[in-house]
């Protein structure tokens, strides 16, 4: 890692907050982020999107960078990317059209499979028809999600066909397209933090709950995280390639993470990519870089020089 004075950063804003489904996370990651850059001694100041003016604001107090710390819709979705391109103030992670792609995991995952990269079969879930006909497929367990919210918002694990419509109608609401995909019951759910472009190592979650859900992520002490993650070296090493070139694949930069299931045989399929992962005390990006030696203050100053 190349040492950088706190001071060539110049002013930076943190933008955290927002007005998206995933506000709170937002809240938690952008205000450890803004400690820790302070505490390198960056000049860095938390700006609550939903509290100003974002564009007059950044000009008017001339910040010369961003640090996004938003989650979800107008913060990770191209966006906020879009208006501090045309504002030509730099930010970190990726770009527009990378965010834009990323939010939706329809588009991720269409990309992917034209990539060749391994993606499950996804069922569009937008009339009750849909949901009738997927049902009588009778090829449960199957997931339910919205295609453009994170940290799980909305999602379901359907065991019973009986049970498909309710989940399709809880997911009602939320960003983007419902769809549903096969429930992977298999060597467990595992993801892939990239840093400068680059794979970490991967980390396995573990819960007790029926899935890796929002409470499982933020909420709850007792979520087991495995880093290293128990694969031989040449498998990790065999799916971290996989996940560089799904972060890419979509046009990603700089920092961000895939997220994946093993099945029983121990093949991988990409789930979804996250172009401004969380940075809480929960958060996975911070554990696999701790595993590299790289402390959670030292970390975000990585991120921040992706802005450069």
């Amino acid at each position: 890692m190349t040492v950088v004075d706190p001071k060539s950063f110049g002013k930076v804003a943190v933008l955290l907050g927002g007005t998206s489904s995933e506000r709170q996370v937002s809240l938690w990651s952008g205000e450890a982020v803004l400690a820790a850059l302070q505490r390198k001694g960056v000049d860095a100041h938390g700006i609550d999107t939903q509290e100003v003016n974002l564009a007059t604001y950044l000009v008017d107090n001339k910040f010369d960078r961003v640090m996004n710390s938003l989650h979800g819709g107008f913060g990770e979705d191209g966006t906020i990317q879009a208006l501090l391109t045309y504002l030509k103030i730099p930010y970190t992670g990726s770009g527009m059209l990378g965010c834009a792609i990323g939010m939706d995991k329809l588009h991720t995952k269409a990309i992917w499979h034209s990539k060749g990269l391994p993606v499950l079969q996804t069922f569009e879930l937008k009339t009750e028809e849909d949901v009738a006909r997927v049902a009588e497929l009778n090829i449960f367990p199957l997931a339910v999600k919205p295609s453009a919210d994170g940290s799980s918002v909305g999602v379901s694990k359907v065991e019973r066909k009986e049970d498909l419509l309710s989940a399709w109608q809880n997911a009602q609401g939320k960003s983007g397209t419902i769809f549903a995909e096969p429930w992977i019951v298999g060597k467990g759910e595992y993801t892939c933090a990239i840093l400068h472009g680059k794979a970490l190592p991967l980390i396995r979650m573990e819960t007790d709950l029926a899935f890796y859900d929002f409470d499982a992520k933020y909420l709850r002490d007792d979520t087991r995280y495995f880093c290293p993650c128990g694969l031989d070296e040449g498998v990790e090493t065999k799916i971290q390639k996989i996940c560089e070139e799904a972060f890419h694949a979509v046009s990603g930069k700089g920092w961000g993470r895939v997220d994946l299931v093993l099945d029983q045989e121990g093949l991988p399929w990409l789930l979804e990519v996250n172009m401004s992962p969380g940075m809480t005390g929960h958060s996975l990006v911070p554990m696999a870089a701790q595993a590299t030696g790289i402390d959670y203050d030292s970390l975000c100053v990585e991120i921040l020089k992706t802005s450069l």
